[in-house]
Formats: structure tokens, sequence, C-alpha cells
């Protein structure tokens, strides 16, 4: 929850700035009454008319006893925003609750709320509400979705507050924003077994000890309930504590998601558009990958990986994988095209990334599932470099002719791609990511559904 403050509230000669602001929000009925009072008040001077005076004097104070009255309401009515959840899937909702409370001694007159939204999330919200008691309180709410992916900024939060004669009209903004995320939509994917791929952890995944050998071994402090037979009697002696060899670890298999985002290999924009589809398709490779328990990271072609730089970039387990998760979704959500025009930053970034188990100049027994939009010569030849660098490599073209109904090159390259042992296929158009993924998983090595190995 976030609750707001005035802008400019404080003391001193702000507090006579905001005065002066206070009496800028007659209304016109209320600028009537005073220009009706100081006239009657000068008619009833000039004529010597005692009673005149008086209600010239009435018409006049009375405008301004209401800006005294509503500029000391202002600063004592505070205002809050609570968005649930601050993370949504395109097309999904996601609801606003505003909350308004009166913390002065005396009632407000009528108040109307709006927030400020973007107008991809739709209207702006607008709330009438009642007389608020002292120290009462009034909550609304309202619900925002969008179509697009993106960070959209709420707020700031607007009070428009007015008298029981509608002689004034104050307008208070708070200070606070809220940002909306709003992530790529995500399809749950059969779990299928691509080629190359070992299980994210037990059987078909290495494990290893921390160092080979009786004496090189790394014990630990011993636990309650840890086997007697695992107590490493050198070291206890060396430490003067009871010390257990450590078991073995499995090692989590790596899989990279790379994104191919250069400008000029996709074509269009909007939700229907093949570079959508893609950030869609990676956005849901990620999710999956990571509850089949692999260290995950999501790469793009300018050479960035997620989660980060450190360790390759990989995501660790637990609940870092669910940190990892969010940081690899929230740049999905605003990540675009690049002005980059091939992928070799990204082949440095697979060569040099992993560690054991990774990618290497060896080669390595990690996945590489990658979405590529249109590729030359020189970048096919690039992918196919990269095929080299993994364990098992799995890619998606979007070639932007055979988006748009044009003749397309798309079946060389997946020729190609197959040649260098990759499992290649093509997404057309209206193809849902959950079937080519089964596919995928159907398909053998360095082949896709439609093709045999080269």
């Amino acid at each position: 929850m976030s609750a707001g403050a005035p802008r400019g509230a404080g003391g001193g000669s702000q507090g006579g700035a905001g005065l002066r602001a206070s009496l800028s929000g007659l209304t016109t009925r209320g600028r009537s009454f005073l220009a009706a009072g100081v006239a009657a008040a000068l008619c009833a001077y000039v004529l010597g008319q005692g009673e005149l005076l008086r209600v010239g004097l009435l018409l006049a104070a009375l405008p301004l006893i209401c800006v005294l009255a509503l500029h000391r309401t202002r600063h004592r009515v505070t205002g809050s925003r609570r968005l649930t959840p601050m993370r949504v899937a395109a097309g999904a909702e996601a609801r606003v609750q505003l909350r308004m409370d009166n913390t002065s001694r005396m009632p407000t007159g009528l108040l109307m709320l709006q927030d400020r939204v973007p107008y991809v999330l739709g209207p702006r919200p607008r709330f009438v509400l009642d007389r608020v008691e002292p120290g009462g309180r009034r909550e609304v709410s309202y619900r925002v979705r969008s179509d697009l992916r993106g960070r959209y900024p709420l707020g700031p939060l607007q009070l428009r507050l007015t008298d029981p004669f509608g002689l004034v009209e104050l307008t208070r903004s708070f200070s606070t924003y809220d940002t909306l995320t709003v992530v790529p939509r995500t399809e749950a994917l059969p779990a299928v077994r691509l080629t190359g791929e070992t299980s994210g952890y037990g059987d078909g995944s290495r494990r290893s000890l921390a160092l080979a050998g009786d004496d090189d071994v790394i014990p630990r402090t011993y636990r309650r309930g840890d086997d007697l037979r695992r107590v490493h009697w050198r070291s206890t002696a060396r430490y003067g504590e009871l010390m257990v060899r450590r078991e073995e670890q499995p090692q989590r298999s790596k899989a990279t998601v790379l994104l191919d985002t250069r400008g000029t290999a996709f074509e269009g924009a909007g939700p229907d558009s093949a570079f959508e589809w893609a950030v869609s398709g990676a956005a849901s490779c990620v999710l999956h990958l990571l509850e089949q328990g692999f260290s995950v990271r999501l790469l793009t072609d300018t050479g960035n990986a997620v989660p980060s730089a450190g360790g390759g970039g990989f995501s660790s387990g637990g609940q870092e994988s669910a940190e990892a998760a969010g940081l690899m979704m929230d740049t999905l959500a605003v990540v675009g095209h690049s002005e980059g025009a091939g992928l070799s930053r990204a082949y440095d970034a697979v060569r040099s990334g992993g560690g054991d188990g990774g990618f290497g100049s060896g080669g390595g027994d990690g996945l590489l599932i990658a979405f590529f939009g249109e590729l030359d010569d020189v970048q096919t030849d690039m992918a196919a470099r990269m095929r080299r660098l993994s364990g098992g490599a799995v890619a998606f073209l979007l070639d932007p002719a055979l988006w748009a109904g044009r003749p397309s090159r798309v079946e060389e390259r997946l020729h190609r791609l197959r040649d260098a042992g990759w499992t290649a296929l093509a997404a057309p158009p209206g193809v849902a990511f959950g079937e080519l993924w089964r596919q995928a998983g159907n398909a053998p090595l360095g082949t896709g559904p439609s093709g045999g190995r080269g």
C-alpha cells in the first residue's frame, strides 16, 4: 500500500503560497458572490446604507470562509492506493483499491476522487464521495487490464474538494506512484524430453562430490540425525568437534533461452506480431524449465543475460529461482527491439557462460532454446556455430516473410540449422507454442517435424 502526501505541503512561506492557491480555487459562483459583496459594500459606503453594508460584507465573507475551511481540510486528508497483484499477464486484470482518510476534526464536503492511469489500461477512474465525517474513511476500487506488456505507472491520486455551497473547488494531487508490470502471456507446456536434455535433478543429471579422495573430502559439522557411518574421524580430530562427510550434491542442469530482438529481424507490431509471439514463447520456456528444476538464464542478441552476469547469468535453486523468474519476466515485460544487426554478441555469451555443466569451448551438456527472427546467410552460420556449444539445441524460426504471406526462405534456413544439429521448427502465424514444443520433443536429433537429418 502506498500513502499519499500533498505536494508542496509544509510551513512558513509555503503555507502562504498554499493559501493563495486555495483562493484560486474559487468557482464562478464563489467569484460572483465575492464581486457582489464588494460591490454592495462600496455602494453602501457611498449611499450611507448600513444594512446594505452588512449584506455586502456577508456576501464577500462567505467565499473567503469557505476557502479557509477547505484550506485547513485539504491538509488533513490522506489518500493511499493498493495494487493487487503488482505483476499480471497480458490480458489479465489487476485490482486497484483507493482509500481516503479524513484526519481533521471537521467533516468534508463533496469529494471527487480520481486516479491517473495510462490510456492502455482503460479510462481514468473517477468516484464521487459524499460528506466524510471527522476521522472517517472511504474505500473504492477499480480494475485495470492491458493486452500489451510493459510497465505502467499508476498515479498520482487526485482529490477534488468542494464546499456545501459550491463556492470553492480545490484539487489536491498526492505524490506517490505505483507501477503495474504486465508480463507476456504464457502457455503451460507439456512435459517432453528435448534432444540433449537431462532432467533438472535426479537420474540423468550428473552428480559430483566437492573434492575427490578421502584425504581431500570437505566435511561439515555433524547435525542431529546424520548417519554415524559418515563421520570423518580425521577431520573430527583436527577440528575438535564431530564432522561428517558431505553428501553428494546433484548438479542442476543448465538451460539458456535465447531471444532474438534485432529490429531488422522482425516486422510489424502489436499483440499478434511475430516478435510478441517470440517473447511469449520465451516466457513460457523460462517458467517451464524452472519448474523442471533447471538453472535457467535469459539471453538476448545483445549478449545481456538475466538474472545477472555473475556465474554465467544462470539462476540458482530454491527461493532464488523464484526471484530469478520474477527478474526474467520483468525483463520480458519491457524488452524491445535492439539496434544490432547480428548474433555475434549472443554467440560470445553462449561460449563464455556456464562453467561446469554449462556451455564451454569443448561443448557442454546444457540445453539451448532459441527464438530467431529473419536469418541471412551470415547469421545462419553464426547460429550453426552456436549449436556446437550446447548438448542440445532447439530453434524456433519466425520469418517475417512467412508471417506476411510473402515467399519465404525459411525451409532453406531450417535445413541448414538441422544440418548443424539443431532441432529446428518454423513458427507460422497462428500456431500455438505448446504444439510446437510437443513437436520439438518428438523430433529426433537435428530434425524438425517435416525434415530429416542433414
